[in-house]
C-alpha cells in the first residue's frame, strides 16, 4: 500500500524558511514524477512544484526563485525547501506521487496520483 507522510510543517515569520519532508512507503519513488501541491482556506488547491523521475523541475508562478523542489531516491524522500516566506505561502501541503510534471501546474494531478494527509504550513508574525 502506498503511503506518503510529509513533515516539516509549522509556524515561521515572513521572510523565513523552512522546509517539509515527504517519506514513501510501500512503493519506491525512483520511476515517480512527483509534486507538492497546497491549499490555503477558502482558495482552491494549486501546485506548488514538481519533480520527474530524472529530477527535471516544475514550479507554480507564486514560488518561483523562491522554493526548490528536490529527492532523495536512497532514502525514498522528496523535500520542498521554501525561503522568503509571505503570509500568502500558508495553507495545508500534499506531497503527491504518480503527477504529470510539466509547466503546467494546474495540469499535474493525475487520477492514479497518490496523496499525502498534509502539514499545515502558517507563515504570520
Amino acid at each position: 500500500q502506498k503511503q506518503l507522510v510529509e513533515s516539516g510543517g509549522g509556524l515561521v515569520q515572513p521572510g523565513g524558511s523552512m522546509r517539509l519532508s515527504c517519506v514513501a512507503s510501500g512503493f519506491t519513488l525512483d520511476y515517480y514524477a512527483m509534486g507538492w501541491f497546497r491549499q490555503a482556506p477558502g482558495k482552491e488547491r494549486e501546485g506548488v512544484s514538481c519533480i520527474n523521475s530524472r529530477a527535471g523541475t516544475h514550479y507554480g508562478d507564486a514560488v518561483k526563485g523562491r522554493f526548490t523542489i528536490s529527492r532523495d531516491n536512497a532514502r525514498n524522500t522528496v523535500y520542498l525547501q521554501m525561503n522568503s516566506l509571505k503570509v500568502e505561502d500558508t495553507g495545508v501541503y500534499y506531497c503527491v506521487a504518480n503527477v504529470e510534471c510539466n509547466s503546467r501546474p494546474y495540469t499535474w494531478n493525475h487520477p492514479d496520483a497518490s496523496w499525502g494527509r498534509g502539514t499545515q504550513v502558517a507563515v504570520s508574525s
